[in-house]
């Protein structure tokens, strides 16, 4: 299948194949089901299929504690050359950046850690930094016959200075990631994705052997796309697994499920579902209440130091978006909604040498849990906005605020929040 068919079967699949993270937060929270640009951060293939690409990000407001500038804008690009005749088509070969883009990994970094900062001193409590290098490398590209390969780093790095710019060499925190993955083109009109990849979180000492096995981490993921012409779009199958390691941490997910996806009349609509399981090992780790975690330096303990908090449930998600009033005005809204059986396991040796890990596992037994109502998070249950769209070419989108169809514009409080997240994307 060539270069050209590909870019038409992917924009049936996804309605609009340019698309961006505030598409992505407003109907549905996730990828898993469809073809989204964001995609291409969990495939590095899929980068052959936004050719001569712009994205970028102003950022994201945090609508709990309104006030200042959005956090973490990011922009790059993907640019392609076709190898084939006058330099166009298959094969191809694509090269693409991003810039100053947040990892999700930096959910796996505490916010202090406890260090011994001199020989004859006791521990410090450092803050951990946030992680300033962030880049996004990527290579690719297709054979004569449209078969997509790709390769992608993330590197984010901070060392000797904490998040307000003051001089400490015990500020470190790193994440590194690499992964390659394929989007083979299958007899029957099927699409498959797979992708694996490794990476390191290192925090709290610069001075850590880089090679050191008990830090490296795996993860990959896969998925395939067979047409159903009865409903004019796809059936999906996804699949994901990750083990995440540091100091003290172990998170191990899997997580598999259908789901379709349909063109409609000016629109587009999605619905998935997943069943999943995670185990998450921490020793030596404290979380409050507050949402703050730390961690408080070497484990001992072993086995029986270690608090061990289990989940297993389901995720069913959604999302829907359509032009109204003109071609270029697009609205959307989506959701999900998990609920798991959790197992919570704390340490036997807790009483006598650990702290109370109360967030995570700090007391035994099982309960049910959910995803968050609505904390203005991407793992909330339900999103909602609109889009831009300028010749094909420049897209803007906008995520919500939850609060915002409840703001009177006339009497909105100081600080309100009506836009979350602001997204662009241009093709060239």
């Amino acid at each position: 299948m060539k270069f050209s068919a590909i870019l038409s079967l992917s924009a049936l699949a996804a309605g609009s194949l340019w698309a961006t993270n505030s598409r992505v937060d407003a109907m549905g929270k996730s990828t898993t089901f469809f073809m989204d640009d964001a995609a291409i951060f969990d495939n590095a293939s899929n980068i052959g299929l936004f050719p001569n690409f712009l994205i970028g990000e102003f950022g994201t407001y945090d609508a709990l504690t309104p006030g200042g500038d959005p956090q973490s804008p990011w922009f790059g690009g993907i640019f392609s050359y076709g190898f084939g005749e006058e330099g166009n088509g298959d094969p191809r070969g694509t090269i693409g950046g991003v810039f100053n883009r947040r990892n999700e990994w930096e959910q796996y970094l505490p916010d202090s850690t406890s260090i011994q900062t001199g020989i004859n001193s006791g521990d410090s409590v450092v803050v951990v930094p946030t992680t300033i290098t962030n880049f996004d490398g990527f290579l690719g590209g297709s054979t004569s016959e449209g078969n997509l390969y790709g390769a992608h780093i993330f590197v984010g790095v901070q060392d000797g200075a904490d998040n307000e710019g003051n001089i400490n060499s015990y500020a470190f925190a790193s994440i590194i990631k690499a992964d390659v993955g394929i989007n083979w083109q299958l007899p029957d009109d099927m699409d498959f994705e797979l992708s694996a990849g490794i990476g390191r979180i290192a925090f709290g000492d610069s001075d850590k052997d880089f090679w050191d096995l008990g830090e490296w981490s795996l993860y990959g993921e896969g998925r395939i796309f067979s047409t159903i012409e009865a409903i004019n779009g796809e059936f999906v199958g996804a699949g994901e697994y990750s083990y995440i390691q540091t100091d003290g941490r172990e998170v191990t997910t899997f997580a598999i499920g259908p789901g379709v996806n349909v063109s409609m009349d000016l629109g587009f609509f999605w619905l998935g579902l997943q069943g999943f399981y995670q185990s998450d090992i921490t020793e030596g780790w404290e979380k409050e209440t507050s949402g703050t975690s730390s961690y408080n330096g070497n484990p001992v303990l072993g086995k029986n130091g270690r608090d061990k908090l289990e989940k297993t449930g389901g995720r069913i998600s959604f999302g829907i978006e359509r032009n109204i009033w003109a071609d270029w005005f697009v609205i959307r809204v989506g959701g999900q909604k998990e609920i798991a059986y959790s197992t919570c396991t704390p340490s036997t040796e807790k009483a006598d040498f650990g702290p109370q890990n109360l967030a995570f596992c700090g007391q035994s037994g099982n309960y049910w849990s959910t995803n968050a109502y609505g904390n203005a998070t991407s793992g909330d249950h339900i999103g909602f906005g609109f889009g831009l769209n300028v010749e094909e070419k420049l897209k803007v989108d906008f995520a919500m605020s939850e609060s915002t169809l409840f703001l009177n514009p006339f009497t909105a409080p100081e600080g309100a929040t009506w836009v979350s997240r602001i997204s662009a994307s241009y093709s060239f």
